[in-house]
C-alpha cells in the first residue's frame, strides 16, 4: 500500500500526500545529527520508519523506506524500483553496526534487478 501511494488493490487507504508525507524526512538538521548512530549519515525519518536521503552504497537509494529491527528482522521499500523486499533472521544486532548479514542481503537483492 505505501509502494502504491495508498491504494490496495482499486481501494484508497490513506492520500498520496499522506503516504509522501510519511516516507520523506521530517528532521530538522540538528535533529538528524542527535540521532548519532541510530539512522546514520544517509537517513532521515518519516513518520514511523527511516528513509535514505542520500546514496552511500549500491542499496541505499534516496526515497527507499523502511526499518531494520534490532532482533533480526529489515523490510524496505524502494519506491524508484517498485521492490519491497523483507530480512527475517534471528540474528539479534551486539552492536550499534547491523551484521554483515543485512549489508549482504540488500545488496543481493539489488544485483539482482536485471533492467
Amino acid at each position: 500500500m505505501m509502494l502504491n501511494k495508498g491504494t490496495h488493490g482499486r481501494e484508497r487507504i490513506l492520500s498520496r500526500p499522506s503516504v509522501e508525507v510519511m516516507t520523506t524526512d521530517q528532521l530538522t538538521p540538528a535533529q538528524r545529527a542527535a540521532t548519532g548512530i541510530l539512522l546514520g549519515d544517509n537517513r532521515g525519518w518519516g513518520f514511523g520508519m527511516s528513509v535514505i536521503i542520500r546514496r552511500d552504497d549500491l542499496s541505499a537509494t534516496p526515497g527507499r523506506f523502511g526499518w531494520e529491527g534490532g532482533l533480526g528482522t529489515a523490510w524496505a521499500s524502494d519506491p524508484a524500483e517498485e521492490m519491497v523486499a523483507i530480512l527475517m533472521t534471528q540474528r539479534a544486532m551486539d552492536s550499534p553496526s547491523a551484521p554483515a548479514l543485512y549489508s549482504d542481503f540488500w545488496t543481493l537483492a539489488y544485483q539482482a534487478i536485471d533492467d
